[in-house]
């Protein structure tokens, strides 16, 4: 299949772009590399560098490609994703990930490409009352940014009712690690992630750790979260766009490893393998207490099951940003 990727220069979209080309398919690959890097596209993609903000942007690749092809599917992974920082910024989010959005779509139908994964989130939920999340759960987000993500998913549902088009949706919940070949991982300037963080401090590059509050309403007072390898959520793509090409169905689901860990829990699997120094902080804004998945539904209708555990996460990572170390010297 052809796979139009954008946001295939960020974390989980270059994830993605090298399953799918691992898997003997055709990937085009759109990014404006605000936050993507452009080393991270795989070299046997082709890339445009556009904004799904610009009608013309997007049309222009668009013909170009199915010039030469039809565009079996579209991925999307162009969001901003931080939450605190979409609590002071909310207009900037709703501004990239709805507008955005509508604009991608709207040059979709134009060109009559009818099939969209698109990578949503967790904090659609908001504050799920036991924790786990449920795709048939309310969605009550807590912050801006799962509010425009909310938006997103209502959005692509009305588009595909009024247009034919059918969508997978993942609500992702805490994507961690680097692909095998250390070649991508997480590689960004301002990292706000947890897993990057305790690597950063382990390899000496951050002189303290800190656990952003201990009196959430959780065994041990720090937030319980579901954290997945993000390899295993690029395959759960793949697995995605070839369930809209054999049924034509649209599909919601979570993808995550079905188990939940405490912030002190990683870090004590952490401290495991390195020694590295860690405080407690006051909250951050916009946290929940706990968000893990049940990722039956993901099991089932896709036959995806996660393969990498916790410890291959922080290995991952942590052999990923030493080698950035050692490709700077």
């Amino acid at each position: 299949m052809k796979v139009l990727v954008v946001g295939g220069a960020g974390y989980i979209g270059s994830h993605t772009v090298y399953e799918l080309i691992r898997a003997g398919h055709e990937v085009v690959v759109l990014d404006n590399l605000s936050t993507g890097r452009r080393h991270s596209v795989h070299p046997e993609a082709r890339f445009y560098e556009a904004d799904i903000r610009n009608h013309s942007d997007i049309a222009e690749v668009l013909q170009a490609e199915t010039s030469l092809a039809p565009i079996d599917v579209t991925m999307h992974f162009a969001a901003k994703l931080i939450v605190p920082e979409s609590v002071d910024h909310p207009l900037e989010y709703y501004q990239n990930n709805v507008e955005g959005l509508r604009t991608l779509l709207g040059v979709l139908v134009e060109f009559d490409i009818s099939r969209i994964v698109f990578s949503s989130t967790a904090a659609v939920y908001g504050q799920p009352a036991d924790g786990i999340c449920r795709e048939d759960d309310q969605t009550k987000p807590i912050n801006p940014y799962g509010e425009t993500k909310l938006a997103a998913e209502k959005m692509i549902h009305w588009v595909a009712a009024a247009h034919q088009m059918q969508y997978c949706i993942f609500r992702y919940f805490n994507v961690a690690g680097a692909d095998a070949s250390l070649e991508i991982g997480l590689d960004k300037d301002q990292l706000t992630h947890l897993i990057p963080l305790i690597m950063q401090t382990a390899l000496g590059l951050r002189e303290m750790f800190y656990i952003f509050g201990n009196d959430y309403d959780t065994p041990d007072g720090t937030c319980v979260r579901d954290y997945i390898h993000v390899t295993d959520l690029a395959k759960a793509h793949v697995a995605g766009a070839k369930y809209l090409l054999e049924t034509d169905q649209s599909l919601i689901a979570n993808l995550g490893s079905g188990s939940g860990y405490s912030v002190k829990e990683v870090l004590d699997t952490a401290l495991t393998l390195f020694d590295l120094p860690y405080q407690y902080d006051e909250r951050r804004p916009g946290d929940p207490d706990r968000l893990t998945a049940d990722i039956t539904r993901a099991r089932e209708i896709l036959g995806w099951q996660p393969e990498l555990d916790l410890l291959a996460i922080l290995e991952s990572d942590y052999n990923f940003r030493r080698k950035l170390i050692a490709d700077s010297l």
